[in-house]
């Protein structure tokens, strides 16, 4: 199989409309939640392989593994990292505080409610 052909077949859509059984937006959130998780899965499963073939090899054994402790820029350097993974995984959640605390700018759905409760 093609890199093309693996692109395409990732991307493939079913036939028909999509049900949903939950609120649109939870299973847009439930969707991409479950796709970080199953990319985390594999990245998991990528780790164990490596960590077991040092072992075999006789590179580095689990127990240096798990005692391993990062010095202090190592141990700075991943807080870094895992705050601007954070941001990046919650962007939607902070634009959407900014927008609230904007004066003035309101959804189209509230402008659709207060329409709707004012006729």
């Amino acid at each position: 199989m093609s890199f093309a052909d693996a692109l395409n077949e990732a991307g493939a859509k079913p036939a028909g409309k999509r049900p949903y059984f939950l609120e649109p937006q939870v299973e847009k959130l439930l969707a991409l939640t479950m796709g970080i998780a199953q990319e985390l899965a594999v990245a998991r499963q990528r780790v164990d392989t490596l960590e077991r073939l040092l072992a075999a090899r006789g590179i580095v054994s689990a127990a240096e593994i798990e005692g391993f402790a990062p010095d202090p820029q190592a141990a700075a350097e991943r807080a870094m990292w895992n705050q601007e993974y954070i941001a990046r995984i919650l962007r939607i959640v902070q634009q959407e505080n900014e927008a609230a605390l904007a004066s003035g700018d309101m959804a189209s759905g509230d402008v659709g409610d207060e329409i709707a409760t004012s006729a």
